[in-house]
């Protein structure tokens, strides 16, 4: 096995003692393993490093070059490690978290303050789309997801649960006229997605079930806050969660259509992270964070 770092520290032990047998004791090592570990180092670099006589040692000038060379690179390790060390006290570094554009702006941006207030040694590098991401290619600490769940290298934290309402502006409820009943969307237009996993199709209650009936509309959206903006803008009728929408409902900006059809169906959303047994004490503050945080509409 490389060992190389094990010996460079005995190479400095070395010179700090002055002879191998004083190494030996520091390292709590027998002479003959420090003397092979220098013959080791000595034979991968190609140079001698220290002069040995029956009574001393000394460095050659490779060894003194050498000697201070690792000294400073040896200093960088143990600081390194004894910064990670310092992360078990209290969360600090970089966060990568990755969210769905409608999760991340309505829910996540106005709590992250409160993160970033209680944990003034972390760093959030957020990034929003709606476009399904690899978490381990994309290096993403977390990740918010809405719906279904694919990656079962992943573990996953329920943070809540939203239901589907549809919604439209006062201002094209106006131009249009409400809807009295579901037959009624083939005289309006339909706000849809242009997601691959989209359907072109809206499930209402009816006679006690629920059935699914065809939509149209000459729009299509790549996210729900384009979706959303489009309905804001008059545009349509559209699907969306409800805790996206749950402000616009509450100002105004937005009202609920055919809530009496509304079969309470939802979608699950969730954080997404690496299945390690040692969460980073940063990835572990944020998910309890959310936990705590998240009053989700259900």
């Amino acid at each position: 096995m490389d060992n190389r770092i094990g010996d460079m520290q005995t190479f400095l032990a070395v010179t700090e003692g002055g002879s191998f047998a004083a190494a030996a004791k520091a390292l709590r090592l027998t002479p003959s393993a420090v003397s092979r570990s220098i013959a080791r180092l000595e034979a991968r670099l190609g140079v001698l490093l220290v002069q040995r006589t029956t009574r001393s040692l000394s460095l050659t000038p490779e060894g003194e070059s050498y000697r201070s060379r690792i000294s400073a690179l040896l200093a960088e390790v143990d600081a390194v490690e004894q910064s990670l060390g310092r992360e078990q006290d209290r969360p600090r570094g970089l966060l990568r978290v990755n969210a769905a554009v409608p999760f991340g702006v309505h829910c996540l941006l106005p709590m992250l303050p409160r993160f970033l207030d209680a944990n003034p040694e972390v760093t959030v590098d957020l990034a929003l789309s709606d476009t399904l991401v690899d978490l381990i290619e994309e290096r993403a600490d977390i990740a918010i997801r809405i719906g279904p769940l694919r990656d079962t290298r992943l573990r996953a934290k329920k943070l809540g649960h939203s239901t589907m309402v549809l919604v439209a502006s006062p201002g094209y409820l106006a131009r249009r006229g409400m809807p009295r009943d579901p037959g009624a969307l083939s005289q309006h237009i339909c706000l849809k997605f242009s997601f691959r996993r989209s359907v072109d199709s809206w499930p209402f209650l009816s006679g006690g079930r629920v059935v699914q009936r065809p939509v149209d509309g000459p729009f299509l959206g790549n996210s729900g806050e384009v979706v959303r903006l489009m309905a804001m803008a008059d545009g349509g009728i559209a699907r969306l969660g409800r805790f996206h929408v749950a402000g616009d409902l509450a100002a105004g900006r937005l009202v609920e259509v055919l809530a009496e059809s509304n079969p309470g169906d939802g979608e699950d959303i969730h954080a997404l992270y690496s299945g390690h047994d040692r969460l980073a004490l940063r990835v572990r503050a944020f998910l309890d964070f959310l936990d705590a945080e998240l009053r989700l509409a259900e």
